[in-house]
């Protein structure tokens, strides 16, 4: 599994937990490019310092623990960490969460230029809508673990093909306090995971339900070129 590990790589979401307190940064970089072989030596500092570059830090800080850094800095060491082994899909596991508004956006902004950069292809976690619009390309949306949607960010937008993805659109906030929207609130409580419903795992709370949907698990079919939903309705939306 090593060779597929260096091509896999993870963002996690707590900055702090996913580092090692007892460690320097600049070992922790190190350690991941020992274990697959890379910039042996003494060039091995170097390719930890050309790292943190990379995201926006001194080479300095290789020496600081992590407790000496910001939860901002703490993350982009996490992205440092995960480029160091020159990877080709990273998995971003709501890697902007922990973080304070005006550090979320630097963040954010520094995945789409490394993106840009090396080619890299993301998949970026997010409960946030409004992150997952700029960021991404292709979105699937997910209702307890299953699948709903998948479409191209843009059409998905513009006009959702699932119920679950029109409520969750409209349930997004918008910076114009003076916009009036007809919402359709869900009603109901969101089922346990351990017992889903039968059939649609959407259909308690769902304004377009059948009898039908309670019979029948949907499958994820095409709808439109490039755009999947798992729904029995055509009807709809």
């Amino acid at each position: 599994m090593r060779p597929y590990r260096r091509r896999l790589q993870i963002i996690f979401q707590d900055p702090y937990a996913s580092l090692n307190p007892r460690r320097r940064v600049g070992d922790t970089l190190d350690e991941a490019m020992a274990t697959h072989g890379l910039h042996p030596g003494a060039a091995r500092g170097s390719g930890s310092r050309s790292c943190l570059s990379l995201v926006g830090l001194a080479p300095e800080h290789a020496r600081r623990f992590p407790h000496e850094f910001s939860g901002g800095q703490r993350q982009r060491i996490g992205i440092a960490r995960a480029l160091a082994v020159e990877p080709q899909f990273i998995v971003a596991d709501e890697p902007v969460s922990a973080l304070d508004v005006s550090i979320q956006a630097q963040v954010i902004n520094l995945l789409s230029d490394l993106r840009e950069r090396f080619g890299l292809t993301m998949l970026f976690i997010s409960h946030d809508l409004d992150v997952v619009e700029y960021l991404c390309d292709r979105i699937v949306v997910l209702y307890l673990g299953k699948v709903m949607e998948v479409a191209p960010a843009k059409a998905l937008y513009e006009a959702p093909k699932h119920p679950y993805t029109e409520a969750l659109l409209e349930a997004s906030p918008r910076p114009d306090p003076e916009a009036r929207r007809d919402r359709r609130l869900l009603e109901g409580d969101i089922p346990s995971p351990v017992d889903p419903p039968s059939g649609c795992v959407f259909r308690t709370r769902c304004p377009y339900a059948l009898d039908a949907c309670a019979a029948t698990v949907p499958a994820l079919r095409e709808v439109a070129p490039g755009r999947f939903k798992a729904c029995i309705r055509d009807d709809i939306l």
